[in-house]
């Protein structure tokens, strides 16, 4: 194979490989997770090509296409179902989905008014935590062959007084769709690779940056966004991990109690998948004050999965901001320039844990080194009488796996939040109920999210310790995304015996030798996130 310098990096092309249902062989002693069967995407014997290339040792990037556009997608209006005389609950919200009588009620409206509008029933799959089975009933109006046209009509539906939006056919996810998919794998074998896996939040944690952007400044060779983080200023600061958060072995940000997360270990050496609890407490003078969370604006618990009083629940719920009006919250430097404003008081720490002030209100710097315990509610009492000036407090954190034992990160050791499970033990073992993405009364929501094909960022690790990161685009015509289960196919069928979903939709992003090589969903392009993981080259 020829190789040539491309910015600063050589890279070793390998062989396209034609796949059509049956397995690809990899060379004698150079099997990698991107040479095994076909993805299990659409009927078997579909086109399938994969490029792989070497971007340094132990490290490959494989190009995965499969299938053509399917001349049966076209674009139509899904329209919004409002409760109807008919539903169980008239005064509901309009949503995407609904029983059967409210669709028909809204179908036959539509047809009245002169449009051409239809009521489908929505099944979905059944996963490892979840019956499946019916979710509701959606309305769709008309069929085109372009977006534009599409458009056009749904202007004409809301002119008629109702509401909609466009959608794709080819992202309901039916198993007889020809494609086409477009994945980009990176796979890092710890036998040869020299470098480093890590996982970084940028300059700090309440502001995102883009993944190019971090891969740049870091001279990555690669790169993919990482967990879900805040996005709405209203729900904290955006940019924060919406879950556990480690780097460099340092606690930056606490679980959604009991979701996984994605373990680096030994700098990309290996890596692992576990569910993860924790504990964080503040003493002094034999008091100690339980911790509710780290660097996040107090009251806001984003994905949930807090502490007993969270409303509307301690469980893990996606996507729902999570309140509690009584928190103490510790904070770092790594959080930004100045902590979280409000109602309350601050106990501002040097670096060695002892309290300079306590502010009478929450927010401000902090000192070099330094640290703050935040307070609200119920709590403020009890942080002003323990936080005298001079007093040393002492802030601890303990991490859980699922199986109760101790996590002690290593200086090392990074972990990014994730969910739901795909994979385990090379098992399928999907488990959106478990992390929250099943919303009780919402189906549309699991129907967006869940059940559609979107873009999606996998992780996971195969039988011979390969870490593998897997990115695919979404929300286009050229390459229709993943559904939630599928994504675990795939994954299963890369050779992952454990393999986790990370930040998806917008977010997904790959970027290798200095490029974004993903075509990222967002209209505005690529899209700031709260955290990525980094391929490092090997220090000299």
């Amino acid at each position: 194979m020829k190789k040539r310098r491309l910015g600063g990096v050589a890279v070793a092309f390998g062989v396209v490989l034609a796949v059509t249902g049956l397995p690809a062989q990899a060379s004698a002693g150079n099997r990698t997770a991107d040479a095994r069967a076909a993805l299990p995407l659409g009927p078997a014997g579909l086109a399938e090509t994969r490029t792989t290339q070497t971007l340094q040792p132990g490290l490959t990037l494989t190009r995965i296409v499969r299938g053509t556009v399917d001349p049966a997608h076209h674009w139509t209006v899904e329209a919004s179902i409002p409760g109807g005389d008919t539903s169980p609950d008239p005064d509901a919200p309009p949503t995407t989905l609904k029983d059967k009588a409210s669709a028909d009620e809204l179908a036959a409206d539509l047809r009245g008014d002169g449009f051409d509008a239809r009521a489908e029933q929505v099944a979905t799959p059944s996963t490892t935590d979840y019956a499946g089975g019916t979710l509701g009933w959606r309305v769709r109006i008309g069929s085109f062959t372009s977006q534009s046209a599409a458009a056009t009509e749904r202007i004409r539906v809301i002119n008629a007084g109702y509401s909609g939006s466009v959608t794709y056919t080819g992202w309901d996810g039916a198993t007889t769709d020809r494609g086409p998919w477009r994945l980009d794998v990176l796979t890092i074998d710890p036998r040869a690779f020299r470098g480093t896996l890590d996982a970084t939040h940028g300059p700090d944690i309440e502001n995102r940056e883009t993944v190019s952007t971090l891969a740049t400044d870091s001279g990555a060779v690669a790169a993919v966004n990482a967990g879900f983080f805040v996005l709405d200023p209203r729900s904290g600061a955006p940019g924060d991990p919406a879950g556990v958060g480690v780097y460099d072995g340092r606690l930056l940000s606490e679980p959604v109690s009991g979701r996984p997360g994605l373990v680096v270990h030994d700098s990309g050496r290996s890596a692992q998948i576990t569910r993860l609890t924790w504990e964080g407490r503040v003493t002094a003078r034999g008091t100690a004050l339980t911790l509710d969370g780290v660097n996040r604006v107090p009251g806001l618990i984003r994905n949930c999965g807090g502490s007993e009083g969270d409303s509307p629940t301690s469980l893990p719920l996606h996507d729902v901001t999570c309140t509690n009006p009584d928190q103490l919250v510790a904070f770092t430097e790594e959080y930004g320039a100045n902590t979280p404003q409000g109602e309350g008081v601050e106990a501002v720490l040097d670096s060695r844990g002892r309290v300079l002030e306590l502010r009478p209100a929450r927010g401000g710097p902090l000192p070099s080194g330094g640290s703050s315990i935040q307070a609200t509610g119920r709590h403020v009492a009890a942080l002003t009488a323990l936080a005298r000036p001079g007093e040393r407090l002492r802030v601890g954190t303990t991490l859980r796996d699922d199986q109760g034992r101790r996590v002690t990160p290593s200086p090392g050791t990074d972990i990014v939040n994730a969910g739901p499970e795909l994979v385990r033990d090379g098992r399928l073992h999907v488990t959106p109920a478990t992390d929250g993405m099943v919303h009780p009364g919402d189906p549309s929501w699991y129907y967006g999210w869940v059940h559609k094909r979107n873009p999606r960022t996998l992780a996971g690790i195969d039988a011979a310790g390969r870490t593998v990161l897997v990115t695919a685009d979404g929300r286009s015509t050229d390459s229709l995304g993943l559904s939630i289960t599928e994504s675990a196919k795939v994954a299963r069928s890369l050779g992952l015996r454990d393999a986790v979903n990370l930040d998806g939709g917008g977010s997904t992003t790959m970027v290798a030798n200095g490029r974004m090589i993903n075509r990222p969903s967002d209209a505005a392009g690529e899209r700031p996130v709260g955290d990525a993981l980094l391929v490092l080259p090997r220090r000299r």
